[in-house]
């Protein structure tokens, strides 16, 4: 199982990262990624695979005035 911003999930263990942000319609320019504690760098997205006990928090950047 997979904590994502809290919520538990399990049909995304295998994917990358990356795969996983652009099913979900996160536009990677616009997001931070936490991963076990531990920020990662957006040029590791494709690199790093889902396994189960990982936890993810996904932080959004919104502009506003």
């Amino acid at each position: 199982m997979i904590n994502i911003n809290g919520t538990h999930d399990t049909a995304v263990i295998g994917q990358t990262l990356l795969d996983y942000l652009c099913l979900a319609g996160y536009d990677a320019k616009r997001i931070a990624v936490e991963r076990n504690g531990e920020i990662v760098p957006k040029a590791d997205y494709g690199k790093i695979t889902l396994t189960d006990g990982d936890t993810l928090e996904i932080v959004s950047f919104v502009g506003g005035g």
